[in-house]
């Protein structure tokens, strides 16, 4: 298996499981069904990695006003966004939204610092081993 192919995989099962945990420790989040927990992974990673960008460019006087605390906005205004767009996940508002999106941070921190793996060591140039 590619290791890119890998690592998404691994990527969204962490996103996966943290918002399954979130959902058990946030009485406002709330999931139909196993497939609206695996969509709004898969959503909730492709709005992070396309969608946040813009948002972080475009709040960037703000973001730096508030020392970068806006960026805990920006990924509740993410976490609202996904809600929104996959039917059978639903954020009660915008507070649970908030405390939730830093709560499934730093699981998916935690998670993923035990389950992945470094990336594979590139020869030194010219050949031979490393020391």
């Amino acid at each position: 298996m590619p290791q890119g192919l890998l690592s998404f995989l691994l990527h969204w099962g962490t996103t996966s499981l943290s918002l399954w945990v979130a959902s058990f420790v946030f009485s406002g989040i709330r999931f139909n069904d196993t497939a609206s927990l695996i969509v709004s992974a898969l959503l909730l990673g492709f709005a992070n990695a396309i969608v946040r960008p813009i948002l972080i460019l475009l709040t960037f006087p703000l973001t730096l006003f508030s020392f970068g605390l806006f960026l805990l906005v920006i990924n509740a205004l993410m976490i609202l966004m996904v809600s929104h767009f996959v039917r059978g996940f639903s954020v009660s508002g915008f507070w649970t939204a908030f405390f939730a999106s830093i709560f499934i941070a730093v699981l998916s921190f935690i998670i993923s610092a035990f389950i992945d793996t470094p990336p594979p060591m590139l020869p030194p140039p010219g050949g031979g081993n490393w020391i």
